[in-house]
């Protein structure tokens, strides 16, 4: 058995857990020349060496040598495209028309006096420097200990550490991508945007810099009443680490006591902002997972949510399927704006998208990265795109928004952070991700994965490939899981172990 994704497809994955055995016959005839393993290609026809490779219908890649049909249609056999020219774009050519409303769809927030709706109720305590990070460590993990279990309505304790604050350089232009990511993640709505902060005392990026308006690239309207007295506590200006931490500890009981009065009221779905990411991506991750994201994003987004899918090196080989999506020219053209400068950030550091393929993704049988964005696009499903938002901006607008991050997970998951509430996460190998401050729902794209990992799943995409289920039968199930988690009827199984990778901002600014 085998999946060919588009009728004009001349490679299909294999299907079966023990692979394609060498002399098996596939469906249409076709034979195995050799041993093929599970999700990796196999040639439909006889390749004459420049031939084009068709997956999702578009080429993958270029034969470098003859290839007979029933072969196994390797990483070594194929040559990368060029990506596509981002001067010869079509915009605006194919802007889906808008889906029917959903209504009626709701879930059990928690509303904040800034407008914007947590799924969790966690008191944060936000950081302007890595050099305080251990001391706020040690103090969250005794306030969960000593204090947290005092107020049963508050869900967690975090502390919002980072590698950032200091020892850049804080007024260049690059500067800007970790300050206003790190300011919207202290304000996040899962944190009641009332965080504690602590400071140093010397660090560049001091409290007034992340949360007043004074710093020309940033965005205004930040809250400067974060800095009001009490709020910062600023570790210099005391003496000893047990006065520090007991400050710190003094400060959580008041602002839990505040958090504990909180309680759930009904929110509509439009209030929901999901996040959507791959990682350990496979061959099947563009056939199962992903597009069932997608069909749960075309959902969302018909419930007014706001979905942001992002990752520039797994969209950029495929940037012609998208303007054309574009709303407006000028959506488009924004678009085009991130690729390029994503471009230009690679060649300065020596190196192209083809370094973005992890040695998991090839051996889940993706050839290249033009294979994975194929694949990687589908979780934006089909509905126009809204808007685009660059690194580390607030996503305010409802819709289809396009939110550019690097691909690293962790990164992608930090810049997200800035403005989601929600967070899915595909994979085909398999991660334990997580994030501290908003649930990630993992989804597999193999059953085998869900299985084998059976307290790290949330949900088994794998269905899709053994016709077992649906497309639309698994994205509404995951419509449905969102909004069950959003209203902490269920948990995820990250949040269960507690798991929450360390916050990696990205900073494309000089180090001094």
């Amino acid at each position: 058995m085998y999946i060919r994704v588009n009728p004009r497809d001349n490679v299909a994955i294999v299907v079966r857990p023990e692979g394609a055995a060498a002399g098996s016959e596939l469906p249409g005839g076709i034979v195995a020349r050799e041993r093929i393993p599970q999700s990796h290609k196999v040639a439909l026809r006889d390749f004459a060496t420049g031939d084009p490779i068709l997956r999702y219908g578009q080429a993958i890649g270029y034969a470098n040598r003859p290839i007979p049909a029933g072969s196994w249609v390797r990483e070594d056999l194929i040559d990368m495209p060029l990506p596509p020219s981002l001067d010869l774009l079509p915009l605006c050519t194919a802007v889906p028309s808008p889906l029917p409303p959903l209504t009626g769809y709701t879930f059990e927030g928690y509303r904040n006096s800034d407008g914007s709706v947590g799924t969790r109720n966690i008191l944060g305590i936000a950081t302007t420097v890595q050099c305080v990070a251990p001391t706020v460590e040690y103090a969250a993990r005794r306030i969960k200990a000593e204090l947290l279990p005092r107020f049963p309505n508050v869900d967690d304790v975090v502390a919002v550490t980072h590698s950032y604050g200091c020892g850049v350089a804080i007024n260049a232009p690059g500067a800007a991508v970790p300050i206003r990511t790190l300011r919207h993640i202290s304000l996040h709505a899962n944190m009641a945007a009332q965080p504690l902060v602590v400071s140093l005392g010397c660090e560049k990026m001091q409290p007034a810099l992340l949360f007043s308006n004074d710093f020309p690239v940033l965005e205004s309207g930040a809250p400067e009443h974060v800095l009001d007295q009490g709020n910062v506590i600023r570790l210099q200006d005391h003496r000893g680490f047990a006065e520090m931490v007991g400050l710190i500890m003094e400060a959580a009981g008041k602002r839990l006591a505040v958090l504990d009065r909180r309680r759930r009221e009904t929110c509509p779905a439009s209030d929901l902002i999901v996040g959507l990411q791959c990682g350990g991506s496979d061959a099947f991750s563009g056939v199962t997972c992903n597009p069932a994201v997608g069909a749960a994003a075309d959902l969302l987004v018909r419930a007014g949510a706001t979905v942001m899918f992002s990752e520039v090196t797994e969209v950029r080989d495929a940037i012609h399927l998208l303007t054309p999506r574009a709303e407006t020219p000028e959506i488009a053209r924004a678009l085009i704006r991130e690729m390029q400068w994503y471009d230009d950030y690679l060649a300065g550091g020596r190196a192209d998208r083809s370094a973005n393929t992890t040695p998991g993704n090839k051996r889940g049988g993706l050839a290249n990265i033009v294979e994975k964005a194929l694949g990687s696009v589908a979780k934006a499903g089909s509905t126009a795109i809204r808007a685009v938002a660059s690194h580390g901006e607030k996503v305010t607008a409802k819709g289809l928004v396009f939110a550019a991050t690097p691909a690293s997970d962790f990164i992608c998951g930090t810049q997200q952070l800035a403005s989601m509430n929600m967070h899915v996460f595909t994979t085909g190998e398999g991660t334990p991700y997580g994030l501290a401050l908003v649930p990630v729902v993992k989804v597999s794209s193999r059953t085998a994965l869900a299985e084998k990992w059976h307290d790290l799943i949330d949900m088994d995409a794998g269905t899709i490939a053994t016709g077992h289920a649906t497309v639309e039968q698994v994205g509404m199930d995951l419509f449905q899981l969102l909004l069950d988690v959003a209203s902490g009827r269920k948990k995820t199984w990250a949040e269960h172990w507690g798991l929450g990778n360390a916050l990696a901002p990205f900073n494309p600014g000089p180090v001094t």
